[in-house]
């Protein structure tokens, strides 16, 4: 049995790490709701996985984490860049940092 395939470097995995200000969540209810709406606005417009792993117990403050799996790193890179964009012009969010980086 030939296991060359295994050698091969050509798995590539993003990592983009998000926080978030929701100025307009006076209460987690209203945060959730966003949160819902924004995460399923990228599940459907990306090919990524999507979880929010930070500040869960306050209702303005959100940190999200997103992930993407593929064979080209320009590929990946260019479509997580194109998350950050979309950050970046959400009416309901305001971008405060973010975290890129590939394995």
């Amino acid at each position: 049995m030939n296991l060359e395939f295994y050698e091969s470097d050509d798995t590539v995995v993003g990592v983009l790490n998000i926080r978030l200000v929701i100025r307009s969540a006076s209460t987690l209810k209203d945060k959730r709701r966003i949160i819902k709406s924004l995460k399923d606005r990228i599940k459907n417009n990306f090919n990524v996985s999507v979880a929010e792993t930070g500040t869960l117990d306050h209702c303005q403050y959100s940190k999200l984490g997103i992930a993407m799996v593929g064979n080209d790193e320009q590929y990946v890179n260019s479509t997580l860049s194109n998350l950050i964009n979309m950050f970046r012009c959400a009416v309901s969010v305001e971008l405060v940092d973010y975290h890129l980086e590939f394995i």
